[in-house]
């Protein structure tokens, strides 16, 4: 009992320390509406979470980009949605977030079934990696200041989609199956695995789909694309993807289609 006191003490004081200001938090909301989506009560915890998110990571600009107030907070509310019901125990595995003004190009290597090595450059909006830092570009994840502009990209979200590979991480795999008990865990990879074959053959045949076509590249992206679409645009995912949905809204304890 005096332990979970204390805890609670030392989590107020932060959330206190690193109050986020009304006006922030109304201008948060208005430029990523599918955050004010959500009811009074989520967004009170969400903003709660949020200032303990921003306690407890640490923010750092790259090539002298600034990370303003502005930046830390619209990144840590779309980083703490995943996990408004988990905890933020889920993002223990890591501490830096490096923030770049614009995409970062990386280069790559591989090593193809012939033993040829093949090298080529990629352009990241970020990038999440075991034990961190994760890496976001600014220009993907800012808002327009024209508010006929905001929420205009109805599914995309970097924010999202690079936290919701953290998640899948956190039993140090990236295979789109995040820690689960042996039960469960065989009965997300069945529903999974069918409903990425699925998408993968829906992608093949040229149809236009709500998830970002990039979940075809590989199950563990089609489970970030798909966190991304649950949370941005909840009711469409429902409806063309009643399974996939399901299987989220149980795992994250959220339900955002109402």
């Amino acid at each position: 009992m005096i332990l979970k006191a204390i805890r609670h003490w030392r989590a107020q004081r932060a959330v206190e320390r690193h109050a986020i200001p009304d006006a922030l938090w109304q201008l948060t909301l208005l430029r990523y509406p599918f955050l004010a989506q959500r009811s009074a009560a989520e967004l009170a915890d969400l903003r709660r979470l949020c200032s303990l998110f921003l306690a407890t990571k640490e923010f750092h600009g790259a090539d002298g980009f600034e990370v303003t107030d502005e930046v830390a907070v619209a990144v840590a509310a779309q980083a703490c949605l995943p996990v408004l019901r988990l905890g933020l125990s889920w993002y223990d595995g890591f501490v830096g977030i490096v923030m770049h003004a614009g995409e970062v190009v990386a280069r790559r290597r591989f090593e193809d079934e012939h033993g040829i090595v093949h090298e080529y450059d990629e352009e990241l909006a970020g990038e999440a990696m075991e034990g961190g830092p994760l890496m976001l570009a600014w220009n993907a994840i800012a808002a327009s200041n024209d508010p006929a502009e905001f929420g205009r990209d109805e599914v995309y979200n970097v924010v999202i989609h690079e936290f919701a590979h953290v998640i899948d991480m956190r039993d140090g795999v990236a295979d789109g199956v995040p820690p689960l008990g042996s039960k469960e865990r065989q009965h997300w990879i069945d529903i999974i695995d069918a409903e990425w074959e699925s998408f993968c053959a829906r992608v093949d045949a040229g149809e236009d789909t709500l998830i970002d076509p990039y979940g075809a590249e590989a199950v563990e992206e089609f489970f970030a694309v798909a966190v991304e679409a649950f949370f941005v645009a909840p009711s469409a995912m429902r409806s063309e993807e009643p399974a996939m949905y399901e299987l989220l809204a149980g795992f994250l304890q959220q339900n955002p289609a109402g």
